[in-house]
């Protein structure tokens, strides 16, 4: 076996690490309103999650070809090289991953990934050998564009969605309406599911794809493999079905307090928005997506909004791609110029060390289907601020 071609089984790896990563870390997209409301069980929830994200997967590769095209200038680099500069980016899209998981930081993965690839490839070939915006194309309309609109688009059409169902459903019996609304949650949040299969499945698929092109197996114009589709989406269905439940908890208990019609209207807009951008190509973040529709949910009710955690969801969000590019520029500084297969394994022996160790620290206080639900009391921010809609006027 050649050093290329174990550099390249490495790459896979470590790519389907990645999109295990992102299931678990992307689960809360999908299922924490369901969670929060007691449509969903908890393990029935991620049970459910994990096969739609599984079938999703197969249902488009749009996305897929933004990412195996549209960031690094393929022109500039080739072989082992760009290998390396794959490998790297993933290390840091994993490791920025784990952290923010640790934190219960519902941050994006997809930027998690993009950074990283972004940093790899400056300190490899330069401020050049990236994509910035080529027309329709490139980071800046693709990536950093989406990132600003998506939640500030999801949060205003679920504030009118939630003010319009407590207006349509005023005067009905409260029960009635939370009993309802919850079967309709299994619905929309199995349609999240779908469209998180549908759009983050295919970014991992970008990446081996990319691999696969700097080894020669394929040409950058060839058809995606049906076993790179298959392993993507069995590796984030994997992930889906273990919770990520910090970030869970978070995202139906620490932003807004969740009622099943708010639940839906949530689930109902990422979904739409998720799927939209997939049709396009767009690698959207679902993370920003669905908490921009979560906040809209509780000012479009009037209920108490917890400004502080959105305010380090947002630094999260901002750190994201710079600080994924720093560990990825650094990752491909360390192969570089320890070199060949050696400086991957290196690398790599770095990535499982600090994977474990995160690992460990979350042990000291573990989060999982017992508390997920439990907001800490130690944590409730003092400045919650009510929105300007009086809940009692809402329904």
């Amino acid at each position: 076996m050649s050093a290329e071609l174990l550099i390249l089984l490495i790459v896979i790896v470590t790519a389907l690490a990645f999109d295990f990563t992102n299931g678990f870390h992307d689960t809360a997209n999908a299922m924490a309103t369901s969670i929060a409301t007691g449509a969903l069980k908890p393990k029935t929830a991620v049970a459910l999650s994990g096969v739609l994200n599984l079938i999703g997967a197969f249902l488009s590769v749009s996305v897929a070809a933004t990412v195996a095209k549209g960031i690094v200038q393929l022109n500039e680099v080739s072989g082992q090289d760009l290998l390396v500069i794959v490998f790297a980016g993933l290390v840091g899209g994993i490791l920025w991953n784990l952290l923010t998981w640790l934190l219960g930081l519902p941050s994006s993965s997809s930027h998690a990934l993009f950074g990283g690839l972004i940093g790899s490839t400056i300190a490899a070939l330069g401020w050049n050998g990236v994509i910035w915006a080529s027309g329709s194309d490139g980071v800046l309309t693709k990536i950093v564009l989406p990132a600003f609109l998506a939640p500030v688009i999801a949060a205003a059409v679920a504030a009118i969605g939630t003010y319009l169902v407590y207006r349509i459903t005023h005067g009905v019996d409260r029960d009635k309406t939370e009993e309802g609304f919850r079967w309709g949650q299994i619905g929309s949040a199995s349609l999240v599911s779908l469209a998180h299969g549908t759009n983050d499945a295919q970014k991992t698929m970008g990446v081996i794809f990319l691999a696969l092109v700097a080894y020669g197996s394929l040409d950058q114009d060839d058809h995606m493999p049906l076993w790179v589709m298959a392993a993507c989406a069995v590796a984030i269905a994997l992930g889906t079905y273990l919770g990520g439940w910090r970030i869970i908890r978070t995202l139906g208990k620490g932003l807004v307090e969740i009622e099943s019609p708010q639940g839906l209207a949530a689930e109902s807009t990422s979904a739409a928005i998720i799927l939209t951008s997939a049709h396009f190509g767009l690698p959207l973040s679902t993370t920003q997506t669905a908490t921009g529709a979560i906040l809209g949910t509780g000012i479009g009710k009037g209920a108490e909004v917890r400004w502080r955690v959105m305010g380090r969801m947002a630094v999260a969000w901002l750190l994201t791609l710079p600080m994924a590019g720093i560990v990825g520029a650094i990752c491909w500084a360390v192969a570089h110029v320890i070199g060949g297969l050696a400086g991957v394994l290196v690398v790599f022996g770095v990535l499982i060390s600090g994977s474990l160790g995160i690992y460990l620290r979350s042990r000291r206080d573990p989060v999982g289907t017992h508390n997920v639900n439990e907001w800490p009391e130690g944590q409730q921010p003092p400045d919650s601020v009510q929105a300007p809609i009086d809940q009692n006027h809402a329904g």
